[in-house]
């Protein structure tokens, strides 16, 4: 385990030396160091492709990695351009590899030769590198516009979906799962009190019209009560029309039962009429106006749709006590 502390010797004087790697002499990157006064620094670098040594003509593939002398050697525009020299680990000869801020690339510079695989980023996806330089043709409209339309393409139908894909995973595994749970218990508890709340008053409707516990209600809604509307004003319809019917008959009954009433009185009286001739006229005018008001009876019965007879008792009251 490495240790987090230092030694300060008695001798070492804060004001004096500064820290422990002036007081010993030493550089704070080590051995890396060593010829940081040539402008050299020690680092690690890798391969970033298959080469051939120019010494040993050996192999030598992309990824591996080796103690690099790294030095600034020029700039391309403001981009600095660094060299890396490396020894072979096959033989003591040495090859030397430069940055291409240019062309986006690495270049061997001596001791080696690279593997040629060029890869194009227009056949995968990407951008072409545009060169740059100024003795080169110009560039063709629909050439460019149609790589334009193809990169547009890409982005939409593939990398586009994918980030959408990718944002919805990340919300999904950093949101907060209490309060997604204490959002859908705070739900559940408002639908309980509701249901609750619709099942006792379809309880008090069945206490109250008598209606079986098995018998499951259907909820109020608005399409519920447009139907019931709509059929009871069909019922309210069909009664009326019954009833319109029915008092249409009774009319015409009515209409033919004071004739018969009429004859059945006249039949009853004919022993009166032979018994005096005094009474007669008395008698004829009152069975005449008791005609007349049943007769008015009748009519105004016939016109409310009402079935009602005759009253015959007090025609016969009246003829006895004639």
């Amino acid at each position: 385990m490495q240790g987090f502390n230092k030694y300060y010797p008695p001798d070492f004087d804060p004001q004096k030396h500064g820290s422990l790697n002036a007081y010993r002499g030493k550089h704070a990157l080590g051995d890396r160091a060593r010829k940081l006064d040539q402008g050299i620094l020690i680092v690690r670098f890798e391969l970033p492709f298959n080469i051939w040594c120019g010494t040993c003509n050996n192999h030598i593939g992309m990824g591996v990695r080796y103690n690099a002398e790294k030095k600034k050697i020029g700039n391309y525009y403001s981009t600095p351009i660094y060299s890396f020299r490396c020894k072979c680990h096959l033989c003591d000869g040495w090859f030397e590899i430069q940055t291409d801020p240019k062309n986006t690339r690495y270049v061997v510079v001596s001791g080696a030769r690279q593997k040629d695989e060029e890869w194009d980023p227009a056949e995968n996806g990407g951008f072409a590198v545009h060169e740059t330089d100024p003795n080169q043709g110009p560039v063709d409209p629909l050439a460019a516009l149609e790589k334009s339309t193809d990169a547009q393409n890409y982005m939409n139908n593939v990398q586009i979906p994918r980030l959408e894909a990718l944002q919805n995973l990340s919300d999904h595994y950093s949101a907060d799962p209490y309060a997604h749970s204490l959002r859908v218990r705070k739900r559940f508890r408002e639908q309980k009190k509701v249901d609750k709340a619709r099942e006792e008053a379809d309880e008090r409707i069945k206490s109250t019209y008598g209606l079986p516990e098995t018998l499951a209600l259907t909820a109020e809604d608005e399409e519920m009560k447009a139907k019931a509307r709509e059929q009871w004003e069909q019922a309210r319809q069909a009664l009326e029309e019954r009833e319109s019917a029915k008092r249409r008959r009774i009319g015409a009954e009515i209409a033919v039962m004071p004739s018969a009433s009429t004859s059945k009185l006249l039949a009853r009286s004919a022993p009166a009429r032979a018994s005096g001739s005094s009474g007669g006229d008395a008698v004829s005018a009152l069975r005449a106006k008791i005609l007349g008001n049943t007769a008015k009876q009748g009519a105004s019965l016939a016109s409310l749709g009402r079935m009602k007879p005759p009253d015959t008792r007090g025609v016969r009251a009246l003829v006895k006590k004639a």
